[in-house]
This record gives structure tokens, sequence and C-alpha cells, in this order.
């Protein structure tokens, strides 16, 4: 029974949670999907990347025609609170893409898990 005992503790240690990861899903006007994706990909995407958000894949949810998903890395809640309040309190997003994009959502919501490594590179899509 020990040495069971010294597996499931050495995976645990491998398997570390350090990372939040926020899953967002935002329902989007009808028929608007495409012109949303345009925007994330021209404007809110090298934004956030300015920001130095990790944006780890994003894109026209498989489900239906009228949801997008964006998932971001964070190392603490703490620091996703930070960032994001900064970020969204900016002068690059109030004067830049956020009144297009916002005109373009219906509602969103958030949801944050911790993760470890294994399971954000495992979520990572390659982005142009």
């Amino acid at each position: 029974m020990g040495s069971l005992k010294n597996v499931f503790d050495d995976s645990a240690k491998r398997l570390k949670m350090n990372h939040f990861v926020e899953i967002r899903s935002l329902n989007l006007k009808p028929d608007s999907r495409e012109e949303f994706h345009r925007l994330y990909i021209e404007e809110a995407l090298p934004l956030l990347k300015r920001w130095k958000f990790d944006v780890v894949a994003h894109g026209p949810s498989l489900h239906d025609e009228n949801t997008y998903y964006v998932i971001r890395c964070f190392e603490s809640l703490a620091q996703r609170e930070q960032m994001e309040d900064a970020y969204y309190a900016s002068d690059d997003w109030r004067d830049g893409p956020r009144e297009r994009i916002l005109a373009l959502i219906e509602n969103y919501v958030d949801i944050v898990l911790e993760v470890d490594e294994v399971a954000v590179q495992g979520l990572r899509v390659q982005q142009p």
C-alpha cells in the first residue's frame, strides 16, 4: 500500500496545478460571428498580445452559429483581476475596438479553472 501512495504522491507533484485558465463563452447577435471573428483577429487579439495576455485559443464554437470562445491563461487569480481591470479601463481598449466588439455580443460567461501545464498546452492552438 505504501508504494501505491508514493505513485500517487509523485503523480500529484508532476501535475501541480499552477495555471488559471479562463474560458469565455460569448453569445453573439445572430449572423454576426464572421464580423466578430474579423474584429477579434485584426484588432482585439493584437491589442491583447500588446498587453501581454496569454491567449491560449479562440474561435467559433462548433455547437451553433452564434457562439465564440476565448481561452486565456493566468498565473494567479490576482494576476487575472489586475490584468483585466487595467486592460478594460485603458484608452487602448476604450478608444479602440470596444464599441464595435460589444455591439456584436448578446452576453458572455467566464469559467475559470486551475490546471497544470499539460492541460494548458493541450488547449493551446497554434494561431497565425
